[in-house]
């Protein structure tokens, strides 16, 4: 607890204790009406002071219709028709149901705690030599900072120096931490567990990874559900209407019978039973906590109304390089020809490509594994759109595609496999050839089969790629649709398209993408899901979810806290709402008093609020 909840706890206890001393004590310390009136004042003042001083405020700036109001319009009505016992227990029990807000509302921001703790207070500046410690906005892009064992990392960077272990846990949710090295990037926020770490910067504080999930993070309560606008709404004309009904219900009858101490009590417990704390508290605490569920497992939904989106989703599109695959090239099959070694076919694959920038040629000397002996190599010509001519041990060697094979008369076997295919020759003679492909995720499988498992109807690949290399990949993952050879714009008109045919207008079509062109597709699906760790700014901005540690996998936990958490929020409505009429509607007969008005408004807003932080256990 806070400070300020412990004292709220003491004044409650104090009360408490004086409440259930008078409660039963006070007939024998005197029968005075005066006297009583002013013990009673005492455990009543104790607990609520703050809670008059906040309804006369609200008076006076026209906020009338409030829980403050209602409380001490209740309370104090109790006191005048010499309800005493059942006054101070309006406003003590109130009082322990607002801590309980308060607790509950601060436990569901530890999870946003935790990554608004990754905001970093200071950057070691290196300039001439010397360290300055200096405000991370202050350092601009191309500058060096150093980062020592135990310190955030302030800014993105590549590291130009050093050998360490990254915590990640705030931004990813991983437990492992990740080993980086010199020519890694680093992402701020994260924490440098081990070496110390000189690091050239390549983004602003004002653009960084961690200046951006603050943003998102402190923005996500803004964008609130249509549940929420909803109860907001409700509860502005709700209050007033229900408090016209007290009035009436305590003048009219009134009227009537003369009955006016009757009639005004059972208006007075008409009213603590009308009081919509148990919504106006629970329904917001349950998207709130929802949002610290999923930021606890490394996802940030930017609001309530997105959290609503996805717990309605069925139909999911990816993307498929960086989101469905890692977006890097490896070698994952070597055909040699008859009497030819698989080593072979590498080494002079890699001796031909080993200056090479290109992924496919940086893949193939990564597999091959050994430093190119320069000593072997002579001229190397690069045959654009066909491949590489290299003169290695005093033989030309070729690597590239079929149509270098053809236009140099190599005989060779064409290889039907989803991926590039590269094939070697020298001096004429076919060696062999390496299929390099982009290599899928470890939990792709698992993501599409997870998703199926929740209740997702249908799983569609949107790519760039080949027919051939998409079919492959999609085939392999189980999707239920594949569609290959799509520019950027041809993607938003399957998106479009897939809109059109959704069978129920209710349900909700997600777009799962990483890179700058995915953002329109981002954009145009009813929700976006970008991959935040290696996904672009772009495609980061334009979503609606974001998976810091752009695992598909997190699709399907993000939808479960999102059905978890609209689940608890229809739940709490019904419960609230069905005890509150009940109570209101035995209050006005007279047929139970006070003592259930407290339960239908404190008892309820408790148990609404208990239920709500369940949200928070989700796994």
């Amino acid at each position: 607890m806070t400070t300020r909840q412990k004292r709220k706890l003491i004044r409650i206890l104090i009360s408490g204790v004086l409440f259930l001393a008078l409660l039963f004590g006070a007939g024998m310390i005197t029968d005075d009406p005066l006297i009583t009136l002013g013990l009673f004042l005492v455990p009543y003042l104790i607990v609520g002071w703050d809670i008059l001083l906040k309804a006369i405020k609200g008076i006076f700036r026209g906020q009338i219709f409030d829980e403050n109001f209602l409380m001490t319009l209740a309370s104090v009505g109790a006191m005048i028709i010499a309800e005493y016992p059942e006054a101070v227990a309006v406003m003590l029990f109130y009082r322990v149901g607002e801590l309980f807000e308060e607790y509950a509302v601060g436990k569901s921001r530890k999870s946003i705690a935790a990554l608004m703790d990754i905001r970093p207070d200071y950057a070691n500046l290196e300039k001439d030599g010397e360290v300055t410690e200096v405000d991370p906005d202050e350092v601009a892009i191309g500058d060096v900072i150093v980062i020592r064992p135990g310190e955030k990392i302030p800014l993105d960077g590549v590291i130009i120096e050093g050998t360490t272990s990254v915590d990640t846990a705030a931004l990813t949710g991983e437990a492992l931490p990740r080993t980086l090295t010199a020519g890694d990037e680093v992402i701020s926020g994260t924490v440098n567990l081990s070496g110390k770490l000189r690091v050239r910067v390549t983004q602003s504080f004002g653009e960084s990874t961690v200046a951006k999930i603050l943003d998102l993070v402190e923005n996500a309560s803004a964008k609130k559900a249509r549940t929420e606008n909803f109860i907001s709404k409700f509860s502005r004309y709700y209050t007033p209407a229900v408090v016209g009904a007290a009035v009436l219900l305590a003048v009219i009858p009134s009227l009537v019978t003369g009955e006016w101490s009757e009639w005004i009590y059972r208006s007075l417990s008409f009213l603590v039973t009308s009081c919509p704390c148990a919504l106006v508290i629970s329904v917001p605490l349950s998207f709130f906590g929802g949002i610290g569920a999923a930021s606890r497992h490394g996802i940030l939904i930017k609001g309530g109304n997105y959290m609503e989106a996805l717990s309605r989703c069925e139909t999911v599109v990816f993307d498929k390089t960086g989101t469905l695959t890692r977006g890097t090239f490896r070698v994952c099959a070597v055909h040699p020809a008859k009497d030819i070694e698989k080593q072979t076919v590498l080494e002079y694959a890699a001796l031909a490509e080993h200056d090479t920038h290109h992924p496919i040629g940086i893949s193939i000397t990564q597999a091959y594994g050994k430093t190119a002996d320069s000593s072997r190599i002579g001229e190397i010509t690069e045959l654009a759109g066909h491949g590489i001519r290299a003169v290695i041990d005093g033989k030309t060697v070729l690597a590239g595609g079929e149509k270098l094979m053809c236009t140099e008369h190599v005989d060779f076997t064409p290889i039907d496999e989803a991926g590039t295919v590269v094939y070697v020759a020298r001096d004429g003679r076919y060696l062999g050839a390496i299929v390099i492909a982009d290599e899928i995720k470890p939990d792709a499988a698992d993501a599409i089969a997870a998703l199926r498992a929740s209740g997702v109807k249908k799983t569609v690949m949107l790519t760039g790629d080949n027919a051939r290399v998409g079919t492959a990949v999609g085939r392999q993952l189980g999707l239920d649709e594949i569609h290959t050879d799509l520019l950027p714009a041809d993607k938003v008109t399957c998106v479009e398209t897939l809109l059109a045919e959704k069978p129920d207008a209710k349900k909700t079509l997600a777009f799962v993408g990483d890179g700058i062109n995915d953002a329109p597709v981002l954009s145009r699906a009813d929700l976006g899901i970008a991959m935040g760790a290696m996904g672009s700014d772009a495609a980061v901005e334009a979503a609606d979810v974001v998976l810091m540690d752009d695992k598909p996998s997190k699709i399907a936990t993000a939808i479960a806290i999102a059905r978890k958490t609209m689940g608890i929020v229809h739940t709490n409505i019904v419960f609230s709402l069905a005890v509150k009429l009940l109570v209101l509607l035995l209050a006005a007969i007279g047929a139970v008093g006070m003592w259930a008005a407290v339960f239908a408004d404190v008892g309820v807003s408790v148990i609404a609020i208990l239920n709500a932080m369940r949200v928070l256990n989700t796994k």
